[in-house]
Formats: structure tokens, sequence, C-alpha cells
């Protein structure tokens, strides 16, 4: 007997020895990462509306049930099933549905669903239920509905406004065309703009987008699916060339009418942060220049289109970007809070609709992330930011009376959260290195939490390697956040070869204390599970550590990032385990082009490199966005010139891959192949991979395949 209960600690010892040490596979780390492997959560957890009551989607007996909670009580108790909300649907007279939809209870008093292609609004209340978004118009593009019971819409290019079932319907354009784009996302989605329609809040009134584009170059993007091949013109404006000229209609439904906006003069200006007043008699737009460095908050009048006054202006030596719309004050439309980094850093300012500033409410050397909402009193606002660290995320709520602010959440970690309605209760969301989930439910008056959930470690089963993230000082002393992946079965004895990733850009920050230190994939762990350090510097140029940071890059892109690069190798070197005669650099986009810039500018360096969809001619890039950076060609001549890799492909003393996406519309693929060319002129060997189908990113199951030409590549030259 004692053979075998020590056979059976042996066999279990044995086994946990092999189920600790499992290796990723490539369909782990890029496919499994966002489901069996990603930290398990609390599917659509949210506030009901007007209460401190918490829902989520719960699976019992392999049915899904809404379960409901508070900070006061003990368990958690059934709040909606399936077959009470259909119930509810036939009261109501609407279809019944076959699984539980998403619903949406925190956004107003009704619940809001999507049931048999039909959006509707229930409420839980009085059972009424209404249709917002009937099925004959939920599949139109940009269908948006607004509070009036209207829907609008485009069809074959022009705009539509309907009744909610569709039954009636008003065509507001007719001119609409490829050339003539209505209510859609116009400036090339640059300054947030993320759409093209805007209902008034009364949902009586739409302002909407109008784009001319008959001026900006076609650019072929070819569909290879088709025999034989098709070509797709896009329009594509690169820097110094001709732009497209935006306006702004007011679609009233009473009068059934349209107004424009009197925006002026140039054509060539940019139109962001379109907000409505309170009253919705008036639409405030924050127009931009084409230099980008001047913006005015303009004020509209919506019957007459007419111009009424500028609130105020913001100028900068280097660029203005305006990212979020104007947020009026609850309770209050004499006041409206606005966003601005005109101290060097993204802070909130409370304004009169005069346009004066009432008060700066937070400052400091750090950044605020977003705006949350007002508790109902509207004296308190709720908003994230960097304050304590720029790799953590903390919600806070500033009085706007005291302009005192106060932390809401704890912990160095990267927190996400939702505030209930009475402004009482906080859902906090918050990960770090070492904690896959944590979901607490806060009493901010009491100062008290309520554990709702913790996940488990997904990758427990997994041999990993140790993660640190740390900083390092570039040649100006300023600290620069890294990340970096000890190979599996680390031997400070052995040197080990090196894979450094990086992106550099604006608007993009890398490195964060969340879960895989902000890493989307376990693609890291699975080449620190093969033998190698795997390392990632957020450069000059990048995300949420304000102004001057970003800005360094300007006119002369490339060289700060390369100049940070070079602190990142150096700090590389000095370690006694780093193989540095076996180093490789990987970037996509912006990162691509530092790549390829870097493989240029400091040959010999890196063995290996990978540029996927990279710019490798500013001058082939988009107006908006090159010319915040870069001004024009005609005005930079010098900056441009030192982008143009074309021009410097004699320098490559290392192996490279580049890699571009067939139909990529927003890093054309003209600048892989123009490099290319040149490469071939130049008797330069290089590699190239192609991926049909794809745009900008290799997403779906080719983004596995992608992974594994690059750790292939890698392998083949690293190891």
């Amino acid at each position: 007997m004692k053979k075998i209960i020590l056979l059976f600690h042996f066999s279990l010892a044995a086994y946990f020895c092999i189920a600790q040490n499992k290796m990723l596979t490539m369909e782990d780390a890029l496919v499994n990462n966002k489901t069996t492997l990603a930290p398990e959560n609390l599917k659509q957890l949210q506030f009901v509306y007007n209460t401190d009551d918490y829902v989520y989607l719960k699976k019992i007996n392999d049915k899904e049930v809404w379960m409901k909670g508070n900070f006061a009580g003990k368990n958690e108790t059934p709040f909606l099933t399936l077959d009470q909300l259909n119930q509810r649907l036939k009261n109501a007279s609407l279809d019944t549905a076959t699984s539980m939809p998403p619903i949406q209870f925190n956004q107003s008093g009704d619940w809001i669903m999507d049931v048999k292609e039909n959006k509707i609004s229930l409420n839980a209340s009085t059972g009424k239920a209404r249709i917002l978004v009937g099925k004959s118009i939920a599949g139109k593009e940009n269908a948006e509905e607004g509070s009036g019971g209207y829907v609008a819409y485009l069809d074959n290019f022009n705009l539509y406004v309907s009744n909610a079932s569709g039954d009636v319907v008003k065509q507001v354009t007719i001119d609409g065309s490829k050339d003539i784009v209505y209510a859609s996302s116009v400036h090339r989605e640059e300054f947030g703009i993320s759409k093209g329609t805007f209902w008034s809040n009364n949902g009586r009134q739409l302002a909407f987008y109008r784009m001319d584009q008959s001026m900006v170059t076609d650019y072929p993007i070819i569909d290879w699916s088709q025999r034989p091949a098709k070509n797709v013109n896009i329009k594509y404006p690169m820097a110094g060339d001709k732009s497209h000229h935006v306006t702004v209609g007011v679609y009233n439904t009473e009068t059934k009418s349209t107004v424009w906006l009197k925006t002026g003069e140039p054509a060539e200006q940019y139109l962001t942060n379109i907000a409505w007043s309170p009253d919705d008699r008036y639409i405030f737009i924050a127009v931009l220049n084409r230099e980008q460095n001047h913006m005015k908050l303009n004020q509209y009048e919506a019957a007459s289109g007419l111009f009424i006054k500028t609130l105020f202006e913001e100028h900068d030596a280097k660029y203005v970007e305006p990212l979020v719309p104007m947020l009026f004050v609850k309770n209050n439309p004499s006041q409206f809070i606005w966003q601005s980094n005109r101290d060097g850093w993204n802070h909130l300012y409370l304004y009169d609709i005069n346009g004066n500033v009432v008060k700066q409410l937070t400052k400091g050397n750090w950044e605020v992330l977003g705006v949350k909402d007002f508790d109902p009193s509207g004296q308190n606002l709720f908003y994230s930011s960097t304050e304590e660290s720029p790799i953590t995320r903390n919600t806070y709520v500033v009085n706007l009376k005291s302009g005192v602010s106060k932390r809401l959440t704890q912990g160095f970690n990267g927190h996400g959260t939702q505030v209930s309605t009475d402004g009482n209760f906080i859902i906090d969301n918050y990960s770090s290195i070492d904690i896959p989930r944590t979901i607490q439910l806060i009493d901010i008056r009491a100062v008290k939490t309520k554990l709702l959930f913790n996940a488990s470690n997904p990758l427990a089963d997994y041999s990993l390697g140790k993660l640190t993230v740390f900083t390092i000082n570039n040649k100006n002393g300023t600290p620069l956040y890294c990340r970096l992946y000890k190979p599996v079965n680390f031997d400070s004895t052995k040197k080990y070869p090196v894979i450094v990733y990086w992106y550099g850009g604006s608007h993009v920050q890398l490195i964060g204390n969340l879960w895989n230190a902000n890493a989307s994939d376990y693609w890291f762990q699975y080449m620190a599970e093969r033998g190698y350090i795997v390392f990632s510097v957020d450069t000059r140029g990048s995300d949420n550590r304000g102004k001057e940071f970003e800005q360094a890059m300007f006119r002369k892109i490339g060289d700060v990032q390369m100049e940070d690069m070079m602190s990142g190798v150096n700090f590389l070197e000095s370690l006694s385990y780093v193989d540095e005669k076996n180093m490789g650099l990987f970037g996509w986009s912006f990162g691509g082009f530092n790549t390829v810039d870097f493989m240029l500018n400091h040959p010999g360096v890196f063995k290996a490199a990978v540029a996927g969809g990279p710019v490798t001619d500013w001058s082939y890039y988009e107006v908006m966005y090159t010319e915040r950076y870069m001004d024009t060609p005609q005005e930079n001549p010098q900056g441009y010139a030192a982008t143009d890799l074309t021009k410097q492909v004699d320098k490559l003393k290392g192996k490279l891959l580049l890699i571009h996406g067939l139909q990529d519309p927003v890093v054309v693929q003209q600048n892989s192949v123009r490099f290319v060319r040149a490469a071939i002129d130049k008797n330069i060997q290089v590699d190239y991979m192609i991926y049909p189908g794809h745009e900008h990113n290799v997403l779906g199951k080719d983004r596995a395949h992608l992974y594994q030409k690059v750790t292939d590549y890698f392998m083949q030259y690293l190891k």
C-alpha cells in the first residue's frame, strides 16, 4: 500500500510539474488571448440607471441570467431571465428573443437592446416599448437614432431621415457620391472624429458633415479577389497636396429644411468637436486651420446657420489638437468644461458661455485621460488621470466650485471605472502586472469597498518569463518607461538573443501597469518561452507624457525616437546576459517607419528587423496627421528629406523584412514598394511579405500566420 501511495504522490507531483510548464502555442498567443486565455470578467457589468444596483450576465444551468446586487446586499439574486424578458416583449407586442441579448440598463430609464434586428427601448416600470431603429433600416450605413423618434442613415451616398420603423422617409441630400460624402467621419478621423451625424438633445435637429473630396487625388487600391483583379479608387490626400473641403449642415425634422453653417474660409480647414447647446439653439465647433497651430471655438445659430461669435482661441508655435467637444455643466447651461494641454498637460478648464475662463479645474505634470460624468447636482465631475503615475490609471472627482479634487480608486494599478447615476458608488475594474483582474464596488461616501470578483491567472499552467516594468533615462535625463520579459528558466550566466518591439508615435502608449504590462497579446511571452529577452520602450513622441514629450519630434520625425532607442540599446548592452550580437527590432505602422529608420541610421546595432505597414517617406502619408508633426513638404523640405528612407537604403547592413496589407488605406503600400524598388536599384537584399485582403492591420486568424512569419524570421537570424 505504501508503494501505491508513494507512486500516487509522485504521479501527482509530476502532473503539476507538467501542468505548470505548458508552452504557449501561436494560437494561444494571438487568438486564445482574447477568449480562453483572457482574464475572466463579469459579462456586461453595469449599474442600473438611477439606482445603486449593479447587474451582469451569468450562466446558470447553461442559460444566461442577469444577476443583480448592491453594496448592502450579501448575495446577488437573479434579476432577469430570458423567459421574463420575452414575457415583457410579448406584452409590448414585440418579437421575442431566441437568446439573451446585450442590454443597456445604465443609459436611461429604459432598457435598450437589439431583438430580431430591431433596436428597441423597453420601459421596466410601465412595460411599454418602442422601436428605436427598425429592421428595415438597421442595416443601413451609419444609422443613428435621436431622442425624438427619428433615425438618420446613408443610402447610395445620400443622407436620409426617417421615423423609427422606416415607413416615413425624407431624403435630405441628393448629390451624394464618392466625391461628395455625407454624414460620415471626415478629416481622416483625426481630432477625435469618429462619426458624421450629431442629433440635437431633443432629437428634432440633425447636424451632419458634408465632405467634398473631388479635388483630392484618386489613389488605387487593388481588389485581388476578383478575376481579373479590380481597381478600387480611394481619396488619399498626401502631405502638401490638396485636401478636402468640409461643411456642416443642419436638418430640421419639423420644417423638413436644411441650413448650412457659415463656417467661412478658407475651405481647407478642419471642423472638429461638434457640440449642441443644452437648449438646441446653437452649435459649437472647434475650427482649426490647416497649419494646425490656431484653433477657434466658434458658436453658430442652428436655425439660420449664422456665425455668432468666437468664444476663445488657442495658438501654439507647433500645433493645437482639439480632441474632445465642450461639455456643458449639468444643471447649468451657462458653463462648460473644455480640455486643453495649453499649459503643457491635458487638463480641465471651466468656462462661461461667453468664453471666459472661470477656473482651471485640474493642474500638474500629469494628464487627464477622460471625463466620465457629473453627479446629479452638477457640482462634481468624475474623471480619470495619470496623476499617480504615467503607467497607472485612477478615477478622481473634482468640485467645480472649490476646484478641489479627490482620488477615488486606490492601489498602483490600471483602473477602469463606472459611476452610478447618483455619483455615490463606483464599479472599479482593475489589473496590474501581477493581477489579471479584480472588480470591486466602492462606496464613495463611506470610503468602503466590496469585492465582486477576482479573476484567476489564465496563464497559471504555463511556463512564463519574468516580466518587469521600469524606467531608464535618455541622454537628456528624461525617464523612459520600459518593459522586459526574461526568458523562461533564466540563467544570468548565459547570454540570450533580444527582440525589441516599439512604436514611438503619438496617441499610443505601449507600457502600463496593467495585465501583461498593457501588451494586447501573449506573443512576447511566447518568445520568452523560446529563449528570447523581449524589450519595449516608450520613446519621446508617444502618449500620456505631456506636450513637450510628444512635440519633441516636431518637424523631425524619427530623430528623437532613434536617440531614445539608443538609450534602450545602451541599457541592454549593459546587461551581462544580453547577446548584443543577436538583437532584432520590430515595429508596425509608425513603429515600422522607426524600425527602418533605425536600421539605416544605426547600421549593425540590430542583426535583423521586421517593419510592418511602414511609412518610408512621410510625404506619402496623409495631410492631417503628417502636417501636424512635420508641417508641409514645402515648408520643411529638409525634415521630409530626412524621412525619405528610399534615399538611404544603401546604408542597410542587417536583415530586413517588410510586411504590408495589400488593401491598406492608411499607410498605402506604395511606401514599402518604393523602398523595395530602391533596394533593387542599389543591389541591397530585403525580404517582403504581403497579406491580401487585409488593410493596415492583419486581423483574425491570419494574425497568427503573421506572427509565425515574424517569429520564423527572428528564429532564422538570431539563433
